[in-house]
């Protein structure tokens, strides 16, 4: 499962009500090779869902996630910060084994 805190759901709306979207418009969460410590996050609006999706759904925001993706994401909680250290998403993996100094990348 991924968990939403309320300021990420917060932003998430105002997001979708920012770009014109209705609540059809999903948060997609993937992983991807990259970044400075092997794996990125992807965060997206999306509508289309697949046969290797899973959804989860917490504080009324629902998330897709593929498969692939799920084995490093399960337990994560996707917060928002707007403070003095840096201002987006910010996902709180408990299966990383580190990140780099941006919150962009990890490695498990």
């Amino acid at each position: 499962m991924i968990n939403v805190t309320e300021k990420a759901k917060e932003r998430i709306v105002a997001l979708r009500t920012a770009e014109g979207k209705n609540d059809a418009h999903n948060i997609r969460v993937a992983v991807e090779g990259g970044g400075c410590s092997g794996l990125m996050y992807e965060l997206k609006f999306d509508t289309s869902l697949s046969d290797s999706d899973e959804i989860f759904e917490d504080k009324g925001i629902k998330i897709m996630v593929d498969k692939k993706s799920l084995l490093y994401l399960l337990g994560t909680t996707l917060d928002f910060s707007d403070g003095l250290n840096g201002k987006g998403f910010q996902f709180i993996n408990p299966n990383a084994s580190r990140t780099c100094g941006c919150g962009e990348s990890f490695a498990v």
